[in-house]
């Protein structure tokens, strides 16, 4: 099969397209997710996304603002699954834009299974995570040569111990390997005390890097045990990943 042809040209879909948009950059999208944005007439999209961009569209694209702010602004995921349904049902292109790639935590199956059982067509182009790519842009490996040869992605959403948490955090803390926690700045100390308990070491290298890929980027470097002390001493807030293990001292 002849490879597709590379150009910026946009790519109407009739139905939803769920486009990941990397970690906040504009420039850090996949060619593939801005064809699809260029031809939009709805976009549902998240905080996270790369707002850039989304100034750059033509006045007639509707803007859907449907931010999930931490201990703020929430919209219900079954209010999303609605407008998707809603609007692609008109017969317009609509694109639901995310920040990350949209099945890493992104709940992007879940609109995903919405859309397919109201009958609505809908393709997914995947994008960069910024649980590989944000410890890039901070020079931080997840894996190195004679260093490491595993990482795990981690929600940390919920503490450990949390009813409905689905983490066997025991089990991480007996990996060798990187840990990299997404959504855990509000939890990082219950999580670095049950790491710890568990059979990490306290003095084990840990970085935080906040509001990756966009100008105010900015990396701390710390312990595992002194990972709370520096999310606080720091000031640090959402959204941020954390990075544990040998590769964060590189």
């Amino acid at each position: 099969m002849p490879a597709k042809p590379c150009t910026l040209e946009p790519a109407p879909f009739p139905g939803v397209t769920l486009v990941g948009g990397g970690p906040g950059d504009p420039e850090l999208i996949t060619v593939a997710g801005l064809r699809a944005l260029l031809a939009a007439d709805v976009v549902i999209t998240d905080r996270l996304a790369p707002q850039e961009l989304l100034a750059q569209l033509s006045p007639r694209v509707e803007l859907i603002d449907v931010a999930k702010v931490p201990r703020s602004r929430f919209t219900a995921q079954s209010d999303i699954n609605a407008l998707l349904i809603e609007r692609a049902a008109d017969g317009r292109c609509v694109v639901r834009l995310k920040g990350g790639d949209n099945y890493v935590f992104g709940r992007g199956f879940e609109e995903v299974q919405a859309l397919q059982a109201a009958g609505i067509p809908v393709r997914v182009i995947p994008g960069l995570s910024s649980a590989v790519a944000v410890p890039a842009l901070a020079e931080i490996p997840v894996t190195h040569r004679g260093v490491v040869h595993e990482f795990t992605v981690v929600s940390g959403h919920l503490p450990p111990g949390h009813p409905e948490s689905l983490v066997e955090w025991t089990s991480l803390a007996a990996l060798r390997g990187t840990l990299v926690l997404m959504m855990a700045v509000q939890n990082a100390g219950a999580i670095a005390e049950t790491l710890i308990a568990g059979g990490r070491a306290g003095d084990e290298p840990a970085a935080v890097i906040a509001d990756g890929s966009l100008p105010t980027q900015r990396t701390v470097r710390t312990t595992l045990a002194r990972l709370a002390e520096a999310i606080v001493a720091e000031r640090i807030g959402p959204p941020a990943i954390i990075v544990i293990g040998e590769v964060a001292a590189l």
